[in-house]
Formats: structure tokens, C-alpha cells, sequence
């Protein structure tokens, strides 16, 4: 009978086993009663109710040949989980092929980052032209705009740069840990990696005497703890037998000499178990240097490994940190050069000037009749006029920009155009009627001409002139003409109106 960790366990040589519960005992299939158990086996119940477990006990049809097992390990530490035990040393093993994982795992690491920072890129690229596109013909003007679109350039720049760091993971950092595990590690025919099969031979053979010896040992202590359980049996019975009188003398004197037997047995189990027991330590250095050996061999190949590792890793993170790259920080200080230029009151005097009182005017004066001015002026006449028009002495220029002022920049200049001279007369006026009923349209006379397409309204737009059509975003209508010089198309709303309409406040239906 064994007891440890609040069980307690009896072998039945083979016998079926039912469990006890923890309060009751369970009768067993042939009703041995508990007095019967209690008595033959002599266990304590009542340490049951202490018991967090289970007690497993021998069928009925053992008990009268059962004897009690005891277990070898009882009185000897168990097994640690030290190097040093026979087998443990397969951890070490282990861990070479762990190394070629992990470089699996790290180039899978960097081809991730690779693909993400190419999805940044990309996402940046598109932000920055589809907002340069709203910005460049929506109303915002100046220098504003132009720091405005620098933030553009900006995502472009870096865009590109995110473009060099993935192309140097994947290019560099990823097959360089591919070139370097191809090197490291030798793959066999049967699937194993050299490396890991001559670490493993060499521990086995290292540790193959040694682990011999000590089954050894084991042998001889089980033999000796044998003899020494089987010598306090028989002291036990000799004395038993000293106080039954119905024993004759030759029975006590076969005790007797059963008693002196099982001594000699454990003096010779206990001589043959200390020399095992010594040999296994003569033997306990070699086999140390032995082991010791080996696993450096695993060492310097992990040395290696982690090595490497840690160098990869510091040109990852080269890459990675584009704060040390020299173009990363001119891009910022371009920006900021560019919002910092933003200048306010240059912005509304150059508007004050294109679009507001500071514009040229041609006032009306007393003009002497002429055969000349009796022809109407078409619309088409006019835009084709120089810039510069002395009629009264004042010279009208159109084009007042900011000297620094690319003509792409202002998208005013884009979408807003008035007349640069007019005259309240009739014969002079290119929209006055000729009509008697007034309703006439300066443009019937060529709606047919050029190529008609559809377009549609990107915004809301009011028509400054009789001649001008208006419209709100997403309105459709057609183009009869393509856009001129100053940025104008001829068009044609679904009512059948046919006017004029900025250039960039339609753009064509795909």
C-alpha cells in the first residue's frame, strides 16, 4: 500500500480497478462489505474525508492472493528538469530548429511591413492628386493656394520615399535572411536539417555511458531497497512467531535463519549498489565535459543566429527611419517655406485688382459718329482683342497677376471673366437685340458648329451676363465648343439656352 499527495493507491496485479469517492465507498460489483475492506486492507476511512482525490482499490477476486506494491521511486528525488538528466538535453536540439523558424518568421515579418508601407504609398499618392485637382478649380486663390497645394507635393515626396523603404525590406533585409538561412541550415532527405542530427548524435553519444551506469545504479537500488523491505518482513514474522506457542522449534528455527538470509542480502545488494553508485560518479565528469562539449558546438551556432539577427535588424531599422534621410527633411522644410509665403494682404490686393474696384474701366464718353462703329462686334472679335485697348486715353490692361503668380496657380483667373470694354450704345453693344421682338440669342447663328459633348456641373454657377448660362452642381449640359484662350466654353442647357460657362466648373460625363 502506497500513499502520496492524498491518494492512496493498491496494485492488483492486473486486476480492474473502481474508484471510492471522496465521502463514500462505492460497493463493488460482488458486495464486499466495508468491514471486509477495513479489515484485510486496513485502510483509514475516515482519512477519506481529508482526501481531495480518489482511492482506487483491488477487485474482491484478488484479495485473497493480493499483495501490497510499493513503488520504486518512493525515498528518491524526482526527476529535475536540469541539462543534465538523460534526454533533456533535446531542448538544446530544439532550439537549432527553432533558429530556422524564426528566420522564417522575420522574413514574414518584413514582407508585411513591405506591403504596408507600399499600401501607404499608394494611399497617398491618390489623396494628393485628387485634392490638387478640388484645390487647383475651386475658388481659393493666391498664395494661399499655392501653400495649400504644397501640402500635396509634400504626400507625393514622401510617398516616394515609403516606395524606397519597401523596395529596400523586400530587396535587401528579406533576402538577406533568405540567402542566410539557406546557408545556416542543411535540409536532409528525410526531412531533418543537418545540423539538428549532428547535435543530436552527439549528445546521445556523449551521454550513452553515462546513462548506462545509471540504469545501473537504479538496478542495484531497487535490488537493495527489495532486500531491505523483504529483511524487515522477516524480523517482523520471527518475532510474531516467538509468541505462538503452536509453533514447533524447526519452524522458528527456518525464521530464524530467513531472518539471516534477507541480511546477508542487504549487506550484499547494499555493497553492489554503493559501487554502481561510485562507478556512476568516476564516470560523472567525463561525461560532464563530454556534454559540455556539444552543447558549446550548439552555442556558437546560436551565437551565430542571433548574431545575425541583431544585424539585420539595425539595417531594418535604417531603413525604416527615414528622419536620417537627407531628402526627408527637405521636403518639410520646402512645406514650411512654401505655407510660411502665405501672405494675406498680397492675396486680397491682387484680387482687389483682377476682380474687384481696382480693375481698368472704360467709362463711357461722348463718341463722334463713324461708319466703323455701326458694325456689332461679335463676342469672338472681342476675345480675340490685345490685351492692352486705348480707346480714351487709358490704357486697359487685363491680366494684373502677382508677379510670382504662376497662371495655373489662380483659379479664379480660371473661372471668373468679365468684359473688357462695353458701351451703353447699341450699334457697339455685341448683346443688344436686333430683333424687333428682342429675343434674339448672339449665338444661333453657330450653335451647330464643333464637336457637341456632354458634360456636367462640378459647382453652382450664376450667370454674370444675359449671355452666360447658369447652372447648380450636377446639373448636365452640352458642350458645343471647346474652351477658348480665357478659359470659356459655349454650351447648351437641356431648355434649349445657349450661352457661355467657365471652362473648369464642368467636367465630362465618362
Amino acid at each position: 500500500m502506497m500513499k502520496y499527495a492524498g491518494r492512496i493507491q493498491l496494485r492488483d496485479r492486473g486486476q480492474t480497478c473502481q474508484r471510492v469517492g471522496k465521502r463514500q465507498v462505492r460497493k463493488l460489483s460482488c458486495k464486499v462489505s466495508r468491514h471486509l475492506i477495513e479489515k484485510r486492507l486496513s485502510i483509514d476511512f475516515e482519512h477519506l474525508k481529508l482526501t481531495p482525490d480518489y482511492v482506487y482499490f483491488a477487485a474482491p477476486s484478488a484479495f485473497e492472493e493480493m499483495s501490497v506494491a510499493y513503488d520504486d521511486s518512493i525515498g528518491v528525488e524526482v526527476s529535475s528538469d536540469s541539462f543534465w538528466e538523460v534526454g533533456n538535453y533535446k531542448r538544446t536540439v530544439k532550439r537549432i530548429d527553432d533558429g530556422h523558424r524564426l528566420c522564417t518568421d522575420l522574413m514574414n515579418c518584413l514582407h508585411e511591413r513591405a506591403r504596408i508601407e507600399k499600401a501607404y504609398a499608394q494611399q497617398l499618392t491618390e489623396w494628393a492628386r485628387r485634392w490638387r485637382q478640388l484645390v487647383e478649380k475651386g475658388p481659393q486663390y493666391g498664395t494661399v493656394e499655392k501653400a495649400w497645394t504644397a501640402v500635396m507635393s509634400e504626400a507625393e515626396r514622401v510617398s516616394e520615399l515609403h516606395l524606397e523603404v519597401k523596395a529596400s525590406l523586400m530587396n535587401e533585409d528579406f533576402e538577406k535572411i533568405k540567402n542566410w538561412q539557406k546557408e545556416a541550415f542543411h535540409k536532409q532527405m528525410m526531412g531533418s536539417f543537418k545540423e539538428t542530427k549532428e547535435a543530436e548524435d552527439g549528445f546521445r553519444k556523449a551521454q550513452k555511458p553515462w546513462a548506462k551506469k545509471l540504469k545501473e545504479v537504479e538496478a542495484a537500488k531497487k535490488a537493495h531497497h527489495a532486500a531491505c523491505k523483504e529483511e524487515k518482513l522477516a524480523i517482523s514474522r520471527e518475532a510474531n512467531s516467538k509468541a505462538d506457542p503452536s509453533l514447533n522449534p524447526e519452524q522458528l528455527k527456518k525464521l530464524q535463519d530467513k531472518v539471516e538470509k534477507c541480511k546477508q542480502d542487504v549487506l550484499k545488494t547494499k555493497e553492489k549498489y554503493e559501487k554502481s553508485l561510485k562507478e556512476l560518479d568516476q564516470g560523472t565528469p567525463q561525461y560532464m565535459e563530454n556534454m559540455e562539449q556539444v552543447f558549446e558546438q550548439c552555442q556558437q551556432f546560436e551565437e551565430k543566429r542571433l548574431r545575425f539577427f541583431r544585424e539585420v535588424l539595425l539595417e531594418v531599422q535604417k531603413h525604416l527611419d527615414l528622419s536620417n534621410v537627407a531628402g526627408y527633411k527637405t521636403i518639410y522644410r520646402d512645406l514650411e517655406q512654401s505655407i510660411r509665403a502665405a501672405d494675406a494682404v498680397e492675396d486680397l490686393r491682387w484680387f482687389r485688382a483682377n476682380h474687384g474696384p481696382g480693375m481698368a474701366m472704360n467709362w463711357p464718353q461722348f463718341e463722334e459718329w463713324s461708319a466703323d462703329l455701326n458694325r456689332t462686334l461679335t463676342r469672338r472679335e472681342k476675345k480675340k482683342a490685345t490685351d492692352g485697348v486705348t480707346l480714351t486715353g487709358i490704357n486697359q490692361t487685363g491680366d494684373q497677376s502677382l508677379p510670382n503668380k504662376p497662371s495655373s496657380v489662380s483659379s479664379y483667373e480660371k473661372t471668373q471673366s468679365y468684359p473688357t470694354d462695353w458701351s451703353d450704345d447699341e450699334s457697339n453693344n455685341p448683346f443688344s437685340s436686333t430683333d424687333a421682338n428682342g429675343d434674339s440669342n448672339p449665338f444661333d447663328e453657330d450653335t451647330t458648329s464643333g464637336t457637341e459633348v456632354r458634360v456636367r456641373a462640378l459647382y453652382d454657377y450664376e450667370g454674370q451676363e444675359h449671355d452666360e448660362l447658369s447652372f447648380k452642381a450636377g446639373d448636365e449640359l452640352t458642350k458645343m465648343e471647346d474652351e477658348d484662350e480665357q478659359g470659356w466654353c459655349k454650351g447648351r442647357l437641356d431648355n434649349g439656352q445657349v450661352g457661355l460657362y467657365p471652362a473648369n466648373y464642368v467636367e465630362a460625363i465618362q
